[in-house]
């Protein structure tokens, strides 16, 4: 009889994943500075139209044989819309923060201080927000296991536990 896969121990679980993807076409458009970036034109206010992907894990489904509602992620769309949808990121440690305040001040600016600005701080900043809100909607069933921050097709950073 042929092998069925490599033999598994009795502790081992199945893990089942889903993912959840809010592409570029969403309109998640921002403004950066990433004041320390000193040797690149990054440190210069720059924009993406940002992507997440966000994955999903459980070692089991639930009443309707999923791992997470994707319905039930309303409030996380509205949130990245809040955070990201014409806003500027700044980092808490910037040294020009009181200029983006004032710019904030005047209606110049949407402004989001962050404590720190990048791809991979960003996509950090997003795993704990949502990893928060999975764990508040299904307790230890579901967890987050990663997110995916694309800056455009060429550029993203993956955060996770």
């Amino acid at each position: 009889m042929p092998s069925l896969g490599p033999a598994r121990s009795p502790e081992a679980r199945e893990i089942y994943r889903s993912t959840k993807t809010y592409d570029h076409v969403e309109g998640l458009s921002c403004c950066f500075r990433q004041w320390r970036a000193t040797h690149s034109h990054c440190r210069l206010m720059h924009g993406y139209a940002l992507a997440f992907r966000f994955v999903f894990a459980t070692h089991e489904l639930d009443e309707r044989n999923w791992c997470f509602d994707f319905g039930g992620l309303k409030p996380v769309k509205e949130w990245l819309k809040t955070m990201f949808d014409h806003t500027m990121l700044v980092a808490e440690d910037d040294p020009e923060l009181p200029r983006f305040e004032q710019l904030q001040q005047a209606g110049l600016v949407d402004l989001r201080v962050l404590p720190a600005v990048g791809c991979e701080a960003t996509a950090k900043f997003v795993f704990d927000y949502v990893a928060a809100f999975v764990r508040e909607q299904t307790g230890t069933r579901v967890w987050l296991e990663s997110v995916e921050v694309k800056e455009h097709g060429g550029n993203s950073a993956i955060y996770g536990r």
